[in-house]
């Protein structure tokens, strides 16, 4: 008889679905010696990254449904029952003891499979408002684990676990030579730092002797990111753009101060940064994230709850600021500098 224990992961499209499944999938090989599969789309960033992580990944075809038109949503419901049928299949063959759903695109799909098939579900939420494939499963799920209390009211035997961070950021060294500034929105990007940045990066490093700064914009909107730099008149050799960072625990070494969207420091999301971020917030700050969601909510009312930071206007670069005062258990001297960014990503 295999007594391996199986498992199935599903979902992806973004970082802060993705990164937090494959820390979750190493911890099952390395902790259990389990056999683990993804499952995903060819659209979303899991295509790339989970064979890159030496992961196998099953693809099904499954559009979205949230903020898109109305004949992108028709034509994903219309594919959804071959969508479930084929995890269904998937399933049947790999025999999973249990079916992870971490959002995205492929979750709901597999998380139905797997309730129709008896195979115990559990969810993943890292926000406060969980997205729209857990809210739907919530209820009939074995259990959830989830990042902040008031996604509690949203699942079946919610246990609040926090996000998983790989094990590299918890032994970061501290970084040495002139100061240098990482700035990343999630995958994506955020639109707030992506259309601002430019605009004031001249005299942010006219003001800043020796900074150097390093953006990540997201693929969709590098080009008209690293256009707006470009154009900005500041010295190309103090300031990178990237669409996207692989390496984000190296990023997070090498930065003396770390600008981010709250809703990316604290859910996890984009190297899952996020709950990278708050393992190493000894120097990170981030900016509340008000994009509104399909519920009428917004992101900074839900997401704010594990936030509770100052509402600054000011980056400040210099530890020896009075605004430092209170500083973190573990404090290494590094900047955590307070500044909030108006708009959504």
């Amino acid at each position: 008889m295999n007594s391996t224990l199986k498992i199935l992961i599903a979902g992806g499209g973004t970082g802060g679905h993705i990164i937090p499944a494959l820390a979750v999938a190493r911890a099952l090989v390395e902790r259990h010696a389990a056999e683990v599969i993804l499952v995903g789309t060819a659209r979303g960033l899991e295509s790339r990254l989970v064979p890159e992580a030496g992961f196998p990944l099953k693809l099904i075809d499954v559009g979205p449904l949230k903020s898109v038109s109305l004949m992108t949503r028709l034509r994903t419901l219309t594919n959804l029952p071959r969508s479930i049928g084929d995890c269904k299949r998937l399933m049947r063959e790999f025999r999973p003891g249990a079916v992870l759903g971490v959002g995205g695109y492929a979750s709901g799909p597999a998380m139905v499979a797997a309730l129709r098939l008896k195979i115990p579900a559990i969810a993943f939420e890292p926000n406060a408002m969980p997205g729209l494939a857990n809210r739907l499963v919530g209820k009939w799920v074995r259990a959830a684990a989830i990042n902040f209390p008031a996604a509690a009211t949203w699942f079946r035997n919610p246990e609040v676990t926090g996000v998983p961070v790989r094990p590299e950021f918890f032994s970061l060294d501290a970084p040495s030579g002139a100061p240098h500034l990482l700035v990343f929105g999630g995958s994506q990007g955020a639109r707030t730092f992506n259309t601002h940045l430019p605009h004031i990066i001249r005299s942010l490093l006219d003001e800043v002797p020796g900074l150097t700064v390093l953006h990540q914009s997201g693929t969709r909107n590098f080009e008209a990111t690293h256009m707006g730099y470009a154009a900005s008149g500041a010295d190309p050799t103090r300031w990178l753009v990237r669409p996207f960072l692989d390496d984000m625990a190296a990023e997070f070494a090498r930065a003396h101060l770390i600008m981010s969207r709250s809703v990316d420091c604290c859910r996890g999301g984009g190297g899952r940064q996020a709950g990278a971020a708050c393992s190493f917030c000894r120097r990170n700050r981030s900016a509340p994230e008000t994009q509104r969601r399909s519920n009428g909510g917004s992101r900074s009312r839900g997401d704010a709850e594990g936030i509770r930071f100052g509402h600054s206007r000011q980056i400040a670069l210099d530890p020896r600021r009075p605004d430092h005062r209170s500083r973190p258990p573990g404090y290494d001297g590094r900047c955590c500098a307070h500044a909030s960014a108006p708009g959504g990503g």
